[in-house]
């Protein structure tokens, strides 16, 4: 279904604003720290990794959420971070068998689910913004009340890419009893900077940038705060040695070239606005 939230504007619009103080508050969470493939993470074939000498193995990385409290409608997150029994009772969780053996769930260590932060807060989520529909950024919905709305990019949840086909059912289960994913309406940018944006509240505060490439509907969110803006890249960056070098994801993306160039309009965009602070998919800068 369509999304009540979001208003299309223009990056000109955003970055009229961006260097503004804002009202919004952002904790980024470590859910979970885990080891996935670092050809999956960057594109090993891009001359600045093999410049590097960059080889396949096993990387850190962490599954974020990012907490937001919006000052009168509460507390949102970006993404989920994942559920409490993949800490707890694994084999009870909505992964599924093969999922859990094929992406070496031993490495995973669970932090904190998105409940219990919810909870230590005294706070009911509002809703969730996800960056896309990988299951890294979905597997801590179970945790979240069947009530709890979830936005979504434009194309993701029909996405046939041969990952997100392994992972279909589980993901399914993620989102099961959750009603009608929200997709936000992004339409194209007067000012040519984005596919999109999306003015999220419509008061200036929260602002969606679609950023496909990652998943056809991948989008990054920027939020200004008290003390700066804020960008969630989600997986448009999965990692600081991919942004530092302005090197794209790997295999984990259904589009490369579109990976690269929505990669590289997230960076031109800090560099004109350098006081942003960058939250990258993850690892942390």
């Amino acid at each position: 279904m369509a999304s009540p939230l979001g208003t299309s504007r223009s990056s000109t619009d955003l970055e009229a604003v961006i260097d503004t103080p804002g009202t919004l508050t952002v904790t980024t969470i470590d859910s979970a720290d885990w080891g996935v493939d670092l050809s999956g993470l960057l594109n090993l074939e891009h001359p600045k990794a093999r410049a590097a000498g960059l080889k396949d193995r096993v990387e850190s990385i962490a599954i974020y959420f990012h907490a937001i409290q919006h000052p009168v409608r509460g507390l949102f997150l970006v993404d989920s971070g994942v559920e409490h029994k993949l800490r707890d009772a694994q084999s009870d969780s909505a992964m599924a068998w093969l999922v859990r053996k094929v992406m070496h769930l031993e490495r995973l260590k669970v932090n904190i689910d998105p409940s219990t932060y919810a909870a230590e807060h005294g706070q009911l989520v509002q809703g969730v913004f996800l960056t896309h529909l990988h299951l890294d950024h979905v597997s801590g919905l179970p945790d979240l009340g069947d009530e709890v709305p979830i936005y979504v990019g434009r194309g993701d949840a029909e996405d046939s890419h041969f990952m997100n086909i392994f992972v279909r059912s589980t993901i399914n289960a993620e989102l099961a009893g959750k009603g009608p994913l929200r997709e936000f309406a992004f339409q194209p940018d007067a000012s040519h900077r984005f596919n999109g944006v999306l003015d999220v509240f419509g008061d200036g505060q929260l602002w969606a940038l679609s950023v496909p490439g990652h998943t056809p509907g991948s989008i990054a969110y920027l939020a200004r705060t008290p003390s700066g803006p804020v960008l969630m890249t989600g997986d448009a960056s999965h990692t600081a040695w991919g942004w530092t070098n302005n090197v794209e994801p790997g295999s984990f993306s259904v589009d490369k070239p579109k990976s690269a160039a929505s990669l590289g309009q997230l960076r031109a965009l800090c560099e004109r606005h350098p006081k942003i602070s960058v939250r990258l998919g993850h690892q942390s800068l």
